[in-house]
């Protein structure tokens, strides 16, 4: 069973879409019960039965023959001559006492279960209507069971920041604000030896803190500062990177524009600020539901545009980065008080690139030039089909597919860019993906687009095109088969048997 509802298509017009929706919860409860079971725990020394594992559990073996059928279909178990055996994910993430284990995270979204069935309550009052406990123990308890958690999300996000520092040596200071479990500053302290870092954070939190930086080894260089962020930070020194992780969203605009305010000013002259969180153009539809999230179990947080963080940075005096999505759902502005310091970062100039292009309104998919499938036949349909032939860039105007093979074998890398109509709004944009990835450093750039050109009100009656600086050709009018070449990268796309059914554009963004 694959996770369907992440793959809504727009051209499969049936309730299966919804259906998947409605279902959702089933994923997430088998996960929390493996997990809470310590299932895979008890397979990772080896293959275990199922008669095995329910005496290990004391379960019903032929009710566990079922459920483990789920995990084998969600891909965390598998199985071989009747033993049950960890996926290479499961073993990773999922084993208690695991340096990456995931468990205490993943259970810890299990308890939030319980607000989002407020969810219509939360509507009507515009905010939460849960919260957290009065009495001290529970709320202490709660505390260490969410840095616990978030430690073990934190572990793994570092790992994706760390290469961005590969050509930078930092020394000296280094200020985690809300620090947590202090996973992020560990990182860093590991990477560059010659650093010591301030934890801020609250009282209760950073007692739990001490005791998992001891745990790690770091205890001798980490100092400990109690403080609330939203207020004046209590700090003399300026520091020479500060972490900001996963605190925008837990703020308001006018809370967050005082933590970001706080770090300007203490920041040195070559340090740099790291902003990591969810933002609304990494990941839409993830980000909107950790929007909702927030507003279920915080009082004011809520996941920002990372353009209105970049312009509050600017509105500072501080230069930062593009964004920079990482692999996962979330990403990065690194600021700095002038541009050279954010010139020595390793950035990944297409992923970045990619980032921009969505925010456009594609979706966007990387194809290597070898998967892009060119036929000799694609210019029947052209001169025997359509009406717009001989006009302007188009067939027998436009790049023969022996021409097409010839430019491709100068690349290895290229987008494909799905759209849908207008026809001139989506050739405009297309333009101007191009035109970003020529400013990104990619000096071939050159897109094909969907269709006839239709920049212009109508096409000049001589047929020739008075705008060949905006006009590109069309991917099938170059020769290349649309439908196999987005089959090849995975993609759906079949033919319509209707008009008024929705209509997918695609574009491919030649890089280099």
């Amino acid at each position: 069973m694959s996770l369907s509802y992440f793959e809504y298509n727009p051209q499969e017009l049936n309730p299966q879409y919804l259906e998947d929706l409605a279902t959702g919860y089933w994923f997430s409860e088998v996960l929390f019960t493996a997990v809470e079971m310590e299932i895979f725990t008890f397979l990772e020394a080896g293959g275990m039965s199922a008669v095995e594992l329910g005496e290990a559990l004391d379960v019903n073996v032929d009710g566990l023959k079922r459920f483990m059928q789920a995990l084998l279909s969600l891909g965390l178990v598998s199985c071989t001559d009747g033993n049950y055996y960890n996926s290479a994910l499961s073993s990773a993430y999922l084993v208690v006492g695991g340096e990456n284990y995931q468990g205490d995270s993943i259970l810890w979204r299990k308890t939030l279960t319980s607000g989002w069935r407020d969810l219509q309550s939360c509507l009507k009052n515009g905010g939460r209507v849960e919260y957290s406990p009065d009495d001290e123990q529970q709320l202490v308890q709660r505390v260490r069971k969410y840095i616990k958690a978030m430690d073990c999300v934190a572990k793994t996000k570092v790992l994706e920041m760390l290469p961005l520092f590969t050509n930078v040596n930092i020394k000296g200071q280094i200020l985690d604000v809300g620090a947590g479990s202090g996973a992020i500053a560990a990182g860093f302290l590991r990477k560059f030896p010659g650093t010591r870092a301030t934890l801020m954070d609250l009282p209760w939190t950073l007692d739990y803190t001490k005791e998992l930086m001891a745990d790690v080894g770091l205890a001798d260089r980490v100092t400990c500062c109690q403080a609330n962020f939203l207020e004046d930070w209590p700090v003399e020194d300026s520091f020479d990177l500060i972490i900001l992780s996963n605190i925008v969203h837990a703020c308001s605009e006018t809370e967050i524009s005082h933590v970001l305010a706080q770090a300007a000013q203490c920041l040195k002259t070559d340090g740099y600020v790291l902003i990591h969180d969810f933002f609304l153009q990494h990941h839409p539809a993830k980000a909107a539901l950790f929007d909702l999230n927030m507003m279920i179990n915080t009082y004011n947080g809520k996941v920002f545009s990372h353009h209105w963080v970049q312009e509050e940075l600017a509105r500072l005096g501080l230069h930062a980065t593009d964004f920079i999505p990482l692999e996962t759902d979330t990403g990065m502005i690194i600021a700095a008080n002038d541009e050279q310091p954010l010139v020595n970062l390793r950035l990944d100039k297409k992923s970045i690139l990619m980032g921009g292009i969505r925010e456009q309104g594609f979706k966007v998919y990387p194809v290597r030039t070898d998967q892009i499938y060119v036929a000799d036949w694609t210019n029947l349909k052209c001169q025997f089909g359509c009406s717009s032939y001989g006009a302007g860039n188009c067939p027998p105007h436009s790049p023969s597919p022996g021409q097409t093979r010839a430019v491709l074998a100068d690349y290895t890398q290229a987008l494909l860019l799905e759209g849908e109509p207008p026809t001139r709004s989506f050739q405009q944009n297309v333009l101007e993906a191009e035109k970003k990835a020529f400013k990104s450093g990619f000096h071939k750039a050159f897109v094909y687009w969907a269709g006839p050109c239709s920049l212009c009100p109508a096409c000049n009656s001589d047929k020739t095109c008075h705008s060949p600086k905006t006009s590109r050709p069309s991917m099938e009018g170059a020769g290349i088969d649309v439908f196999a070449t987005v089959r090849q990268a995975g993609l759906k796309l079949r033919t319509l048997e209707e008009a008024n059914e929705f209509v997918k554009y695609f574009a491919l963004l030649l890089l280099e």
